[in-house]
C-alpha cells in the first residue's frame, strides 16, 4: 500500500470517528441540556455519564492510536500516523457539531475540550490549531521516512516542544487547577472568562519546533535533488 493511500485510509477512519465523536456528544448534551458547553458543571452526575464519558474518551484516544499503530510500519511512523488520525479527528469533530447542533458559531467560542484528568476548556480555534500542527507534522514525519531519508530530529529540539506542551496545558486547564483548592466539585464548575492567548503562543510556537526541523530537513532533500528511493 502506497503512502498517499495509506494516509486515505488512515483519514477516512479519522472522519468517521469524527461523526460517532460529534453524535455521541449531541445525545449527552441534549440529555443532560448542555446543548452550549459554556455552562457550570457541563457534564451532571446522571445516571454515569461522568465516569462513562472520561473512559470514553480515552477509548477514543486509543482507537486513534490504534488506527497509526497499524497504518505505520515503525515506531515512528505509527506515532506520525497516529499524530496525523488525531488532528483529522479532532477538525472534523467541529465541522460536523455545525450541522447536528448549530455550535460552535465562531472559532473563538468556548469549549470544554477533554475531562482527563481536569477539565479543560478553550475556544475552539486553539484545539484546532494544535490538530494542524499534529497533521503536518505527522505528513512530515510520515514522508521524509518515504524518502528514505527518516527525520532525524535533533536532541534540542525536545526541551523546547516538552515546555511548549506544558505550557499549552496548563493554560487550557489553569483555571480548573486553581479551583481543585476548593473541592472537586468546584472544578467542575469552573467557568473560564480570559484565555491566556501570549502563554499559549509561546507554549505553540515552542511545540512547532520538531515541526519547524521537520520542514527545514524536506527543504534540503527538495534542493539536494530528491530522495533516495
Amino acid at each position: 500500500m502506497t503512502v498517499k493511500s495509506r494516509l486515505f485510509h488512515v483519514a477516512i477512519f479519522a472522519v468517521a470517528m469524527a461523526w460517532v465523536e460529534a453524535a455521541v456528544v449531541l445525545y449527552l448534551r441534549v440529555l443532560v441540556d448542555r446543548l452550549q458547553p459554556y455552562q457550570a458543571d457541563p457534564l451532571p452526575h446522571f445516571g454515569g455519564l461522568s465516569e462513562a464519558e472520561i473512559l470514553r474518551e480515552a477509548a477514543t484516544l486509543v482507537m486513534l492510536l490504534t488506527a497509526g499503530w497499524l497504518a505505520g510500519t515503525n515506531l515512528r511512523s505509527r506515532l506520525a500516523y497516529g499524530a496525523f488520525a488525531f488532528g483529522v479527528w479532532d477538525i472534523f469533530y467541529y465541522v460536523f457539531l455545525v450541522p447536528l447542533t448549530g455550535w460552535p458559531t465562531t472559532l473563538l467560542d468556548w469549549d470544554l475540550l477533554f475531562l482527563i484528568p481536569l477539565p479543560w476548556w478553550g475556544p475552539v480555534i486553539a484545539p484546532v490549531g494544535i490538530s494542524l500542527m499534529m497533521i503536518a507534522g505527522g505528513i512530515l514525519m510520515i514522508l521524509l521516512d518515504w524518502c528514505g531519508r527518516p527525520a532525524s530530529l535533533p536532541n534540542w529540539v525536545w526541551p523546547p516542544a516538552l515546555a511548549g506542551i506544558g505550557l499549552v496545558l496548563y493554560v487550557f486547564m489553569a483555571d480548573s487547577i486553581s479551583a481543585t483548592g476548593s473541592s472537586a466539585a468546584a472544578a467542575r464548575n469552573v467557568l473560564p472568562t480570559q484565555f491566556n492567548w501570549l502563554v499559549f503562543l509561546i507554549g505553540y510556537g515552542l511545540m512547532a519546533v520538531p515541526v519547524a526541523d521537520m520542514a527545514r530537513q524536506a527543504v534540503e532533500i527538495i534542493r539536494k535533488g530528491g530522495y533516495a528511493r
